[in-house]
C-alpha cells in the first residue's frame, strides 16, 4: 500500500468516524475558525486542567480534509501540555507547507500521512484550519479566518 492511498484510506476514516467531534461542557477555552473561500467552519472547544488539554472537542461544517486534520488533531493533542500542543501546531503547519523534513526528529506520528497535502495547494488551508483554530483557542482568540491580513497561514504558504 503507497502512501497517498494509506493518506486517502486515514481521511476517509476520520471523514466518516470523526474522533471527539460534538460540543464540550464546561470548556475554558473555545475558538471559531472559518475559510471564508471553500466555506469550512470549525468550532473548537478545549478544557485546559492547569496547563495541559484534559479535554477537546470539534464541530462545523467542512470538506473531509478539514474534518480528518480536525478529528486527528484532537486525538493528538489531548492530554497534552500546552507547550507540547504548540510544538504539533508548528511542526504540523511547516509539514503541510512542505518546510519540515520528515526524515528528521518531530513529533507528528500519524499526522505525517497529511504530509501529501503540500502537494496540493488549494487544499493547504483545509488541512490548516483546525490547527490554526486551536492556535487561537490556546491563546484566548475568540475567532480567526484564513483570510485575515495578520494571518499566518497566509505568511507560511504565500497564498492571499
Amino acid at each position: 500500500m503507497n502512501l497517498k492511498s494509506i493518506y486517502q484510506e486515514v481521511i476517509l476514516d476520520h471523514n466518516r468516524k470523526p474522533r471527539n467531534y460534538g460540543t464540550l461542557d464546561n470548556a475554558n477555552h473555545h475558538a471559531v475558525g472559518h475559510n471564508p473561500l471553500c466555506g469550512d467552519r470549525i468550532d473548537l472547544a478545549l478544557h485546559m486542567e492547569e496547563e495541559h488539554i484534559d479535554r477537546i472537542a470539534f464541530h462545523g461544517e467542512s470538506c473531509a480534509i478539514c474534518k480528518a486534520s480536525a478529528s486527528m488533531m484532537t486525538t493528538a493533542v489531548k492530554g497534552k501540555s500546552r507547550i507540547e500542543a504548540e510544538t504539533v501546531i508548528k511542526e504540523f503547519r511547516e509539514m503541510v507547507i512542505g518546510n519540515l523534513d520528515l526524515s528528521g526528529p518531530h513529533h507528528l506520528g500519524r499526522l505525517a500521512v497529511f504530509a501529501g497535502v503540500r502537494d496540493l495547494p488549494t487544499r493547504v488551508k483545509c488541512a490548516i484550519l483546525p490547527w490554526h483554530t486551536l492556535q487561537a483557542a490556546l491563546n484566548s482568540v475568540a475567532s480567526i479566518s484564513t483570510e485575515t491580513a495578520d494571518d499566518s497561514i497566509q505568511a507560511a504558504t504565500g497564498h492571499a
